[in-house]
């Protein structure tokens, strides 16, 4: 009997247990808030891929109260040491990724920016190891230039809810949202500078290594 993708999400759910308070309270928060967080699955598959390749740079562009951020502080600490950068519109959530990246030990690794996530990454000094995406939709294809310009030859582009809920195969669903998703992916297909897959993992990440 086939597996359903519901079954596939719950057992990666469960092979990714932790007993970390701070990301187990944040998980908690994010249930009762109804707060769009990766998770602890697509979470530990970010920590095991800033692992895999000694990311000590790490840039994510639309970080939340800081989840994603503390599964890569994790990485760059146990990798030797580094920067996490995290950015975030909404002032409350920046102040409150402060609070939470403090209180789980790693805020000497993150530096905090409040403001548009790709104009910031545009001013930033690069080159980045990884680039987590996980901004609106609809600004995904817009991102990868930028992006692109900021990564070495070896790092990843990760982004975010690359299945976007089962919206992308319905043909009638023409939302700028789900366009943003389409159109990112169609870019990174035509792009011979990346070779990419789609990973499985919650809502989809597709996972981009930059090969020259």
């Amino acid at each position: 009997m086939p597996a359903t993708y519901e079954q596939i999400c719950d057992y990666h759910t469960q092979l990714s247990s932790h007993a970390d308070p701070i990301l187990l309270r944040m998980e908690e928060e994010a249930r009762q808030e109804r707060f769009p967080i990766v998770g602890p699955a697509a979470g530990k598959f970010l920590y095991m891929m800033a692992r895999a390749i000694g990311a000590r740079r790490i840039f994510e562009l639309g970080s939340g109260y800081g989840y994603s951020t503390l599964w890569f502080a994790r990485a760059v600490r146990e990798n030797g040491g580094g920067e996490v950068h995290h950015t975030v519109w909404n002032e409350h959530l920046h102040e409150r990724a402060k609070k939470n990246l403090t209180e789980a030990g790693y805020a000497d690794l993150v530096r905090f920016h409040h403001g548009e996530a790709v104009g910031l990454l545009r001013l930033a000094d690069g080159p980045f190891d990884i680039l987590f995406n996980d901004i609106d939709k609809d600004g995904y294809p817009a991102s990868l230039p930028a992006m692109k310009e900021k990564l070495r030859v070896g790092g990843l582009i990760l982004i975010d809810n690359m299945i976007w809920h089962g919206r992308i195969f319905d043909p009638a669903d023409q939302a700028p949202a789900t366009q943003g998703v389409r159109e990112f992916t169609r870019m990174l297909q035509a792009d011979p500078d990346f070779v990419f897959q789609l990973v499985p993992i919650r809502d989809g990440i597709i996972t981009a290594l930059r090969v020259r």
